[in-house]
């Protein structure tokens, strides 16, 4: 058994979450968490709302809100969508607590002291009709390296280069379009180029493990190549303030979002942990070197996730080419593999809530529920190259694969099996054909398993609907409607009882993918309860001095989670006509969701 911790990109709270969003970090990440769980690992599963930065100001301003009453509503609404989706988090949270703010300057003031922080000016951008911080990715402009016009103000997402504002050609505010003004301020900067080295070694350790996804142990390498110290600090009041005496003396500078955000895998762990009761728990998945952690995320976020967070880390324990000593935290562990995802786009176009184009989760998940959402998501989602979204595709995978595949095998077998024994037979000697279709299911466990266990989702659900399809064929093979006469009762019970046996073992298989199927497949073979824990949404109190502040978190109970195994079912187990597990699509959706789609 590992001790495995999934790192889960943290949505930022400016507004809903499309299907791009959770494309790309909700539903593989949760995949994968589940699978371990059912493997017998130890899942600490973490994530939150990214509350931070000015795009929260811009937005609460134009909302006529705070920032705080603005990211309070937005929080609410992710955790919601995030926990309809089935999205399994041991915990939720979020970046304006008590709790987070501490263990942020904790980190900050230790790579202070250790030296990996050096005061340097820089020239920032300011919008010049309210003379505000523009954030780096609200300014966009030619990129001075290959020539892309719609590069960031901290990245080229054409060539992969760290930018700075001042870097790009006739840069524009992307809140109104006007020219910023640039004016010369100081900042903290994370002494990369000190950590560089270190942070080589450990991706070279990486690329030889073999086990990162090309592109991006690839772009990690490659960007080492330009490295230059990072401002971590922004002129802005809303963010989280410097630690000590600092504030004092540079009261309205705040740490940038993205040095704080990533920080809150381990505010997380640690909140988690003191929730639970036991201070110390989270240590378990970070100072243990034997301890493996997954972060999931969108392409766009590698560089903060296989290059700033594992200099932050590297810095507080002092592994840079300064030295230094680790502090209260100790030695925390490097990831073991950033898991990014490619582009999800919508009918040939990027995903853009301002433009509308945009499919909110919440909308799906009440149009059509979850499993079809989660079934499209991993098997045509961005995995390892940008995919398409059409509603046409989304209609035809649904009916003709988890419908006509899935679907209907578990109907047919339970409605033979009610109409025939109403429970589950006992079964007669095993015939070749039988014997085959149990196998093949079972091999499904190692086959299905292995490519999970290696975030491999794509792959692994269709090897599972392999399997589904081999025995919807044995079903047509051995054709049990047509076993009617006395003496072929034994051979019918033989059959229906493979029958079920092949279809609770495929429920286990598909459960990561389809949690909330699965346990409806499951009382439909009598079983009770629920055989998938799902996760649930707590309001809860802050903790330290945050402690009179209520706000919803996800949590959940996986203790439960059952083991990826066969379990031979139960004969005389009732079995009662079951009623469709999935919902066939009209085809005029398509046509009713592109006229959406126009209209918004």
């Amino acid at each position: 058994m590992s001790t495995i911790l999934s790192a889960v990109a943290w949505p930022y709270a400016n507004g809903p979450r499309h299907l791009g969003h959770v494309a790309g970090f909700g539903v593989p990440s949760d995949v994968f968490s589940r699978y371990m769980r059912m493997a017998g690992h130890d899942v600490l599963m973490v994530s939150g709302s990214d509350e931070h930065g000015t795009p929260i100001l811009v937005l609460a301003d134009k909302a006529g809100v705070t920032p705080q009453e603005f990211v309070d509503t937005n929080h609410a609404i992710i955790a919601s969508e995030l926990a309809d989706l089935g999205c399994s988090y041991d915990l939720y949270t979020r970046t304006t607590t008590v709790n987070h703010e501490q263990v942020v300057q904790e980190l900050f003031t230790r790579c202070l002291d250790n030296g990996y922080f050096i005061v340097q000016s820089q020239l920032v951008a300011l919008e010049p009709s309210t003379g505000r911080t523009l954030p780096d990715r609200y300014i966009e402009g030619t990129c001075p390296i290959c020539g892309y016009t719609e590069a960031r103000g901290d990245q080229c997402d054409n060539c992969g280069n760290q930018l700075e504002p001042s870097d790009l050609i006739d840069p524009r505010s992307k809140v109104t379009g006007a020219t910023p003004n640039f004016t010369e301020t100081e900042h903290w900067f994370l002494d990369l180029p000190a950590l560089a080295d270190a942070l080589r070694e450990w991706l070279e350790g990486r690329e030889a493990s073999g086990t990162w996804r090309p592109n991006v142990i690839k772009f990690s390498l490659n960007i080492l190549d330009e490295i230059r110290p990072r401002a971590m600090t922004r002129d802005i009041d809303w963010g989280i303030p410097l630690p000590g005496e600092l504030a004092t003396r540079y009261p309205d500078k705040r740490l940038y979002v993205w040095f704080d955000a990533v920080i809150g895998y381990l505010s997380a762990s640690i909140e988690w942990a003191r929730r639970l009761g036991d201070d110390d728990r989270w240590r378990t998945w970070w100072n243990d070197p034997e301890a493996l952690s997954y972060y999931f995320m969108g392409k766009d976020n590698i560089t903060f996730h296989s290059q700033i967070w594992p200099a932050e880390l590297l810095a507080y324990a002092g592994r840079g080419a300064k030295g230094g000593e680790p502090g209260e935290f100790g030695v925390l562990n490097l990831p073991t593999e950033v898991v990014s995802s490619e582009y999800l786009t919508m009918e040939g176009k990027q995903f853009s809530t301002s433009r509308s184009v945009v499919i909110l989760i919440r909308d799906v998940l009440d149009r059509y529920g979850p499993d079809a959402i989660r079934y499209f998501i991993c098997a045509a989602g961005p995995e390892n190259q940008d995919s398409n979204f059409t509603w046409a595709e989304f209609v035809q995978r649904n009916n003709s694969e988890l419908v006509a595949g899935w679907g209907n095998l578990v109907n047919r077998a339970g409605a033979m099996v009610a109409k025939n024994f109403g429970e589950i037979p006992q079964p007669g000697p095993l015939e070749p054909v039988d014997e085959a279709v149990r196998a093949a299911t079972l091999t499904a466990f190692d086959t299905v398993g292995d490519l999970l266990g290696k975030q491999r989702v794509k792959a692994a659900i269709a090897e599972a609907m392999r399997a589904v399809g081999d025995v919807n064929k044995y079903v047509a093979d051995t054709e049990p409607f047509r076993l009617k006469g006395e003496g072929e009762r034994e051979r019918l019970a033989t059959v229906l009882h493979t029958l079920v046996q092949c279809v609770s073992d495929l429920n286990t298989i598909l459960a990561p993918f389809l949690p909330h199927a699965s346990n409806r497949v499951h009382a439909f073979l009598g079983g009770e309860g629920e055989f998938m824990p799902m996760p649930r949404i707590e309001d809860v109190h802050g903790l330290d001095s945050d402690s009179d502040r209520t706000y919803p978190i996800i949590t959940g109970d996986y203790s439960a989670t059952p083991r990826w195994e066969s379990r031979p079912v139960v004969v005389g187990t009732p079995i009662a006509k079951p009623t469709g597990v999935f919902a066939k699509l009209d085809e005029s959706v398509v046509d009713e969701e592109l006229a959406r789609l126009e209209q918004a």
